[in-house]
């Protein structure tokens, strides 16, 4: 008996995304933009909201301090949290958190209220980071981390950019309240993206073979170690985590004080009026955005040319952190672009630093460590900004000079290099 031919059954092809770990990379890029835009909204508006609610230097300086206490509070709590739930859950819990206390500034009235909305703002606002490196550390093979940091970590330099214009725009348009309002909207906005685009590399409908293979090839940790978590208190027995906590500790003020204290230094020290302080304030953050992916790029680049990757990290973490004392050449300097341009390398340094540092994190500790690694060393760099926060407020109460915190800025990069260097002699992944 003859069997007639079976008829063959096309199945439609797969639809798979080309380079799908750098589109969702742009995600966290979207993420941190949003964050800053938040974050940066009461940095702009402080000259009048200052004027309008008779706020002190002190005053100011404490309402920053409330942001930086509930950071670092969080940001080892934040961590442990995106270990435990999820980089996908734990993110847009993140956002939507801070995003909704973003708005609520709106409701504020004195220096108490402000304060307790920059609380809350911190609360939510000390996700992004760890989540966002575990997202990295999930999608990308470690040569490739540096620079995948680097960009997304430029997304706070451009949250700061599109924050002077936008913000300025809509307190002459609409009115301070509706800053606040509009900014914290478009957090709820970038959760529904996350949410909807957002999956770990295995469960993504949308990755091909080959990149699949890529992210996994001779990674050190296998993906079934995401199953064993970590505590985060267990982080402090390892002594590489205490060097990334330290050099977060010792500049990640620096970068706190430029993103609240600048608009202030131009209209007060450089005596610019508003609408010159939004156009000149923007400049040092977009330069910080071309510093930040020039430094992931730099250490992926000698990597492959053959270099350690010890060697590596901290040649451009070096190059950085002696870029960093142009600041208190900016401080003395008379001519305002002059003084601005020192400024901008002095950002842009910072992030090509900061870019290398996060990557510590999934260069040296297995995934599943990743998050509450990131956490711990945050809340560490947030604790050194809220101990800035007062120090500035209450030097420019006494004093009346940007001298010092600016001489201060300029130094701590040179000793959080050393400090690193003596704490991880040599940068190399753990064993599970």
């Amino acid at each position: 008996m003859s069997l007639s031919p079976q008829p063959v059954v096309s199945r439609p092809r797969r639809l798979t995304v080309p380079y799908l770990r750098w589109w969702i990379c742009g995600l966290l890029f979207l993420g941190s933009t949003v964050n800053y835009i938040d974050r940066g909204t009461i940095a702009i508006l402080a000259p009048h909201l200052g004027k309008l609610f008779n706020w002190s230097e002190s005053d100011y300086g404490w309402i920053v301090f409330a942001f930086q206490i509930s950071y670092a509070i969080m940001m080892p709590v934040s961590g442990g949290i995106i270990d435990w739930l999820g980089t996908r859950a734990g993110y847009a819990l993140a956002m939507a958190w801070w995003s909704v206390a973003a708005a609520s500034h709106a409701a504020a009235r004195g220096v108490l209220s402000f304060g307790v909305a920059r609380f809350l703002l911190g609360t939510g606002e000390a996700g992004n980071f760890p989540a966002s490196i575990k997202a990295v550390a999930e999608w990308f093979p470690r040569k490739e981390r540096a620079l995948a940091t680097g960009f997304f970590n430029s997304g706070t330099n451009i949250g700061a950019v599109i924050a002077y214009p936008l913000v300025g725009w809509l307190l002459a348009t609409f009115g301070w309240q509706a800053a606040f309002i509009g900014t914290g909207g478009l957090g709820l906005l970038a959760v529904i993206l996350w949410l909807a685009l957002f999956r770990s590399p295995r469960a993504h409908a949308w990755i091909s073979g080959s990149e699949l293979a890529l992210i996994e090839a001779r990674e050190p940790n296998p993906p079934e170690e995401a199953e064993s978590k970590i505590s985060w208190l267990e982080v402090f027995s390892y002594r590489q985590a205490w060097g990334f906590t330290l050099g977060k500790f010792l500049t990640d003020p620096v970068w706190w004080f430029y993103l609240y204290w600048l608009p202030k230094y131009l209209t007060q020290a450089r005596g610019m009026s508003m609408a010159a302080m939004e156009l000149m304030g923007s400049v040092p953050f977009v330069a910080a955005m071309f510093g930040s992916i020039a430094g992931g790029w730099l250490s992926g680049a000698l990597i492959a040319r053959g270099w350690s990757l010890n060697r590596a990290r901290k040649t451009a973490m070096g190059v950085a952190a002696f870029c960093m004392p142009a600041a208190i050449i900016a401080v003395y300097s008379r001519n305002s672009w002059v003084a601005v341009s020192l400024i901008s390398l002095a950002t842009s340094a910072h992030q090509g630093w900061s870019a290398n540092l996060f990557t510590l994190s999934s260069d040296i500790f297995p995934k599943r460590f990743v998050g509450s690694v990131v956490g711990v060393g945050g809340a560490a760099g947030a604790a050194g900004g809220a101990i800035f926060a007062a120090v500035a407020g209450n030097t420019l109460q006494v004093f009346h000079t940007y001298v010092p915190l600016f001489i201060i800025a300029g130094v701590l990069h040179p000793l959080a290099l050393a400090v690193v260097h003596l704490m991880i002699p040599r940068i190399e992944p753990l064993e599970a």
